[in-house]
């Protein structure tokens, strides 16, 4: 569970608020797993923290912590995530290049499909630098190329064309284009609200991805 506050204030009374919740229906939390963290605005730079106390224990301060697969910052930049789904999918390409290297180039295609094409959340990346997305990218097509044996430097729009495969941008934008419709088409308000702002942060990814250039 994620409590999100405007202020340390209002975020105390969370705590409270789950703390009477747990009482009256005989439950529990966890505080040794429970952490804290403030986001730092572009200008500002919090040295001292208040304390925050769950169930009678001091919360941990962290920069970062993993929430349903997606790394948060303090710094609300996404380059942690980036680069934790390039290494992921490293390791899964070097496995299917190791156990499949004998079959047919159909099955291994079918098999880059399931296993390296997911970059779950990555709909949600709005502020990294250019440097971690292009060396996702770059893993990307490396990791096709080392599972059908191709040229290192053949061109990548090439080899994924003649494969019928999505590139590397064609999955981005799908991934971004799908999570922009289920928002909008969401009755949650404030989904809503967040998504079709003119200064949205994804709303500004997904023109960025579709604009022509």
């Amino acid at each position: 569970m994620v409590l999100l506050s405007p202020s340390s204030g209002a975020l105390k009374k969370l705590l409270n608020i789950c703390e009477s919740y747990a009482v009256a229906n005989g439950l529990r939390y966890n505080a040794q797993k429970s952490e804290f963290m403030m986001f730092k605005p572009d200008k500002i730079r919090y040295t001292d923290a208040p304390e925050f106390v769950l169930t009678g224990v001091k919360l941990h301060r962290v920069d970062k912590f993993k929430y349903l697969g997606h790394w948060v910052t303090a710094d609300q930049k996404d380059n942690a995530d980036i680069e934790r789904k390039s290494r992921a999918l490293s390791v899964r390409c070097n496995m299917l290049a190791r156990r499949f290297a004998k079959c047919t180039e159909q099955v291994k295609i079918t098999l880059f499909k399931a296993y390296c094409q997911s970059f779950y959340t990555c709909s949600l990346w709005v502020n990294y630098t250019q440097k971690a997305y292009s060396d996702l990218r770059v893993q990307y097509n490396n990791a096709y190329r080392a599972l059908l044996r191709l040229p290192r430097y053949c061109s990548a729009s090439a080899m994924f064309a003649e494969s019928r495969t999505a590139g590397f941008a064609a999955i981005m934008r799908a991934r971004c284009a799908s999570m922009m419709q289920r928002t909008r088409d969401s009755r949650n308000t404030l989904l809503c609200a967040v998504v079709d702002r003119w200064d949205s942060p994804v709303l500004k990814r997904w023109i960025g991805l579709h604009a022509l250039t």
